[in-house]
């Protein structure tokens, strides 16, 4: 017997995907804090070309609207690709790129005060730095916690994976400490200006304990165990974050204390300043020294662009800024110089890597599915470095 063919429900709409943000990872927020640092390092240089200080504000002006575009990215990738979104997390080798979001809302954030006040005035810099400075400081503070506790209870990582990249997340609240000074001025007079200086203080120290804590794992690891995978090696430079942005910071103090602590503890962090930074600054040219060599040995051996090359920038800007610190607080014209050639560094690293960077986006290589490079470690799912 033929029955009428009963009418079929519409198939359910498939859910929206995105796919051109699939495979984008928090380490992308590293255009942002190498672009910011160019500008906010290029202020504070000693000898001023013509035309200088249009192009530092230029240049953080660029690394704002790429903190936005990067924003509404990543909010569509959380949104349209949480099961990716998730496997970051959970991978060991892409979780502490967590922390470059901090980073990145802090250096844009501090480049308002620094660089962006010329175009869009006190007031509002003023406003866009406090409201990043918090943000940035929360999430900062948030993956220097979770990151490291993931890592205990849900990443399976073996001593041979230890990498610099480890330290990302460490070293978010240390660069709220170096920014956080620029707001002190902008306060009431007493106890908020006091209490925002000593704020930046313990954060400062709370960075500075996990990153000594963290540091002789990875260089352990590195003497050991041999050279990092190829694609890896650049992220040796990230070692040089916690040691300029620390030096920095300290610098920051000194600049800020007086009238805003008592005098002898004004007086202590000027002392500081030099005693702290300067042997610190010391070690930052040894690894310098030491990464530049592994990154050389590298590129003879085949190291192609991958999003790693702006470990070259934030790191070496963040030595900029510390130099500079050192420069105010000696006198010495010795410190002047290094940061001219710092910095003459840092914008011959952000150039390469800005260009090969653009000319992925635009062939759509690097928002393609990662291809697994040989001899890295096994990582839980797939890479976004």
């Amino acid at each position: 017997m033929v029955t009428a063919a009963q009418p079929l429900s519409p198939p359910a709409a498939p859910a929206r995907r995105v796919p051109s943000v699939r495979h984008l990872g928090p380490n992308w927020y590293a255009c942002v804090m190498g672009t910011a640092v160019v500008g906010t390092a290029g202020a504070g240089l000693p000898w001023r070309a013509p035309g200088l200080g249009a192009v530092c504000t230029a240049l953080w002006a660029l690394s704002l609207v790429l903190l936005a575009v990067l924003l509404v990215a990543r909010s569509l990738h959380w949104r349209h690709h949480r099961d990716q979104a998730r496997a970051h997390l959970l991978d060991p080798a892409a979780a502490p790129f967590y922390g470059c979001l901090s980073m990145a809302l802090l250096a844009v954030g501090g480049g308002a005060l620094t660089v962006g006040r010329d175009w869009i005035g006190t007031r509002a810099a003023v406003a866009l730095d406090t409201v990043l400075f918090g943000a940035g400081t929360v999430i900062g503070l948030s993956a220097a916690v979770a990151v490291p506790y993931l890592m205990a209870v849900r990443h399976r990582t073996e001593p041979g994976q230890a990498s610099p990249v480890w330290l990302l997340p460490l070293v978010a609240p240390m660069v709220s400490a170096a920014v956080g000074p620029l707001l002190v001025p902008h306060l009431p007079p007493g106890q908020p200006r006091e209490t925002l200086l000593l704020a930046c203080v313990a954060l400062f120290g709370a960075s500075l304990l996990a990153t000594l804590v963290t540091l002789p794992v990875i260089f352990g690891r590195l003497l050991t165990g041999g050279p990092l995978p190829l694609a890896l090696t650049p992220s040796l430079f990230l070692v040089l974050g916690p040691l300029g942005q620390s030096t920095t910071a300290v610098g920051q103090f000194a600049d800020v204390a007086p009238g805003v602590v008592p005098a002898p503890y004004a007086e202590g962090f000027g002392v500081l300043a030099v005693l702290y930074g300067v042997p610190v600054m010391g070690f930052a040219l040894m690894w310098l020294c030491l990464a530049t060599a592994h990154v050389v040995r590298a590129r003879r051996e085949g190291m192609g662009f991958s999003m790693t090359w702006w470990s070259f920038t934030f790191p070496v800007g963040t030595c900029v800024t510390g130099s500079q610190a050192l420069a105010r607080h000696t006198g010495l014209t010795a410190y002047d110089g290094l940061t001219v050639v710092l910095y003459a560094v840092l914008v011959a690293a952000w150039a390469v890597a800005a260009v090969h960077t653009a000319r992925g986006v635009v062939s759509g290589a690097l928002l393609a599915g990662p291809r697994p490079a040989p001899g890295a470690p096994r990582p839980a799912t797939a890479r976004t470095t």
